[in-house]
């Protein structure tokens, strides 16, 4: 599997590739400029459909946040040729309205951490992409309309504020969030969403709703034994919709994620430096031919 020729990559809980009908063709280690992934990627097909999974947080949920190596973890799936990655991740919900085991498919984000690697881009070549709208329309409308047809609880649409973890929130913060209008919160889709669109994929979030973090009164603090307890509960839910998702996905080859990088890299190709040329391929073949 390489090129363009894997529509849908899932990045998430280990289990999320356990989805009904799939089949599992193989586990592959991706080689990267930026280290290893969290872990091996299982290549799967669904009725022809060719699909990738990683599990973020490695086997064993053994790495924290941030502690993943999101660079690797991006550049993997863009080396295996995916199209459209769906990032799968427990949420607080910031609002009274959405409740434990709802669903939120979020189109804006707020970047709170601190100390991650959230570009490829450090030196040469200086790449600016716009991160106006973080996610992918046409994603997000998939996305929406298999959760609908599955009977999930789901907003479409709504601000994620990612926090840099692994610890949660102080009540102080957590009402602060609250003050900016935000939908949910969690630690992982900021990353995400910046590093695809330089990788030029279609990014999209699945927010699954676990906790009120702690800010609502009466309500019982978040805690990992809660989280856990609540994205079991929707684990069945979230495979639902993302075979709902494989099988209606649409065609992201024109949407303008695909091209996001035309208007991004500042510096003229032939300043750019051979070996960094080849050490970036996968993500500049297009704008920067390999060289050697």
């Amino acid at each position: 599997m390489s090129g363009d020729d894997c529509p849908v990559g899932i990045i998430g809980g280990s289990g999320l590739y356990d989805i009904p009908d799939i089949e599992i063709v193989s586990r592959v280690k991706v080689d990267t400029p930026y280290g290893e992934p969290s872990d091996e990627y299982m290549l799967g097909r669904l009725q022809g459909i060719d699909v990738a999974f990683l599990s973020r947080h490695g086997p064993g949920h053994s790495i924290t946040a941030p502690g993943v190596n999101f660079r690797a973890n991006v550049y993997g799936f863009k080396a295996l040729g995916v199209q459209g990655l769906i990032g799968v991740s427990a949420v607080g919900s910031m609002r009274e309205e959405l409740h434990p085991m709802n669903i939120v498919i979020p189109d804006q984000v707020i970047d709170l951490t601190k100390s991650r690697e959230s570009t490829f881009f450090i030196d040469n070549p200086a790449v600016h992409v716009s991160m106006a709208d973080p996610t992918c329309n046409s994603l997000n409308d998939a996305l929406y309309q298999s959760a609908t047809s599955v009977g999930a609880t789901v907003q479409l649409g709504g601000t994620y504020i990612c926090i840099e973890g692994p610890a949660f929130s102080t009540r102080a913060e957590s009402k602060l969030y609250r003050s900016w209008d935000v939908d949910v919160i969690g630690m992982t889709m900021a990353t995400e969403a910046k590093l695809c669109r330089e990788a030029e994929m279609c990014y999209s979030s699945l927010a699954l709703v676990t906790d009120y973090d702690v800010w609502r009164e009466g309500s019982q603090d978040v805690t990992l034994d809660m989280i856990i307890e609540y994205v079991q509960k929707n684990s069945e839910t979230a495979k639902k919709i993302l075979k709902e998702v494989i099988l209606k996905m649409p065609d992201l080859s024109r949407c303008a994620c695909r091209e996001s990088l035309v208007p991004a890299v500042a510096t003229a190709p032939e300043s750019v430096p051979d070996v960094t040329r080849n050490r970036l391929s996968v993500l500049l073949k297009k704008y920067l031919p390999h060289k050697g």
